[in-house]
């Protein structure tokens, strides 16, 4: 069978193209209870640290079930975790529609914390769908389109990510808090169906080490003794850390930008649309030389955005920033995501990803809860100007210390 080529290689073949209409459903869905969730929060609390302790609801079950959520994708079939994940994930989703009811007067008798419980249960369930997805991908296609499908993963993603949060805030700012959350149910249950007409792909031959526990320090000792690989997710993990604002746009719209729901939904889905143009672009003028570098200057780029957003009174210069932000972030991902499909074994993918969903993925709901402890304590502008100069600092160091990642040509 000849394998597909071109810019659209990775599309031609029909369960990647289920995978990623799944992916992007769940995504939207999921996007769209992030900016709603939020809102919702912060109108009943008014607190900047509420906002960040969603993130932190989220990442500590996330975290915590994370290693042996790649034993699991190592070890069991991929596809049948990851339908029992988005079946959580689902019921997650209902919950939340189901406190804007007034069933029981939820939210009036313990305010915000049965929206805290329902985040913690989605942590773990997503905690044990990253290492599932990143490992049954590779399962789709033809080792020689995994640079294309990354690219076209990530394309898919930055898509939902900018409607997702557009959508939020229209549903949210003219059809009320409930049909928000009806949306995000219908997405989700979509997305599970279209996951389940997906071909059963068996597991590849398992690794030789004997117990759970062995077989994640595998894992661990794959990443921590291939330089390259921790020199790209450790420098996400500090630049994800420290330099991300999203948890904060609340207040920027609310208090600052003045633009309300609409636009926090704007606000929100800027990064993805610079992302989405970036993936586009990569996708028919793919990194040919010179992937360190560009990794770390991107990264870099990131830092002085979120720098010059926190400056900003203006909406629209502010979104400008933000998309630029999104276009130096996706190029990131696709670098990452490439090294990551490709230097790592088949029957290792998931516990390989697992300490990347623990470096990164993670790490956006830490760093949610960083910033809201730094706008806390620093004030909103003064937080976000620190956390991009923390950026711009583990981008120097890095570059210093990891030659071999600086010195990257190509991924082969």
């Amino acid at each position: 069978m000849s394998i597909p080529s071109g810019p659209y290689a990775a599309l031609k073949i029909p369960d990647f193209r289920l995978f990623i209409s799944a992916r992007f459903c769940v995504t939207l869905a999921i996007q769209i209870q992030a900016v709603v969730v939020a809102w919702q929060v912060y109108e009943i609390t008014k607190d900047p640290l509420s906002l960040g302790l969603i993130g932190l609801a989220e990442a500590v079950p996330s975290i915590g079930v994370s290693l042996y959520a790649g034993h699991i994708a190592d070890s069991f079939q991929r596809k049948r975790i990851i339908l029992i994940c988005l079946t959580t994930l689902l019921v997650c989703s209902i919950a939340l529609l189901s406190f804007t009811l007034d069933i029981g007067d939820v939210l009036v008798a313990y305010g915000v914390t049965p929206i805290y419980s329902v985040i913690f249960l989605s942590g773990i369930a997503r905690g044990f769908l990253t290492p599932a997805i990143f490992s049954y991908m590779p399962q789709l296609i033809p080792r020689e389109l995994y640079p294309n499908a990354v690219t076209w993963n990530s394309t898919l993603w930055e898509t939902a990510a900018i409607g997702g949060p557009a959508l939020g805030g229209v549903i949210y700012g003219f059809l009320g808090i409930t049909a928000s959350y009806l949306t995000d149910v219908l997405l989700m249950a979509t997305g599970l169906i279209l996951a389940m007409g997906i071909a059963n792909k068996s597991l590849p031959e398992k690794t030789e080490e004997q117990g759970v526990i062995e077989k994640i320090r595998s894992g661990l000792r794959f990443v921590f003794r291939h330089p390259i690989i921790l020199g790209a997710i450790s420098l996400d993990l500090f630049a994800v850390l420290f330099g991300g604002a999203v948890a904060l746009l609340p207040i920027f719209a609310d208090e600052i930008l003045m633009v309300g729901k609409v636009g926090l939904g704007v606000l929100r889905s800027a990064p993805a649309v610079g992302a989405l143009l970036m993936a586009f672009y990569i996708t028919h003028h793919p990194i040919t030389k010179n992937t360190g570098k560009i990794l770390l200057y991107c990264v870099a780029g990131f830092g002085v955005s979120m720098i010059l957003f926190a400056l900003s009174t203006n909406f629209w210069l502010s979104l400008g920033l933000l998309m630029m932000s999104g276009m130096f972030d996706c190029i990131s991902v696709i670098i990452r995501g490439t090294l990551l499909q490709t230097l790592t074994p088949e029957n290792m993918k998931g516990r390989v990803s697992a300490v990347n969903h623990i470096f990164i993925g993670s790490s956006n709901e830490i760093g949610m809860f960083e910033s809201g402890v730094a706008a806390r304590l620093m004030g909103v502008v003064p937080s976000v100007i620190f956390g991009g100069c923390m950026t711009i600092f583990v981008v120097g160091v890095t570059g210093w210390v990891a030659k071999s990642l600086r010195t990257l040509q190509r991924i082969h």
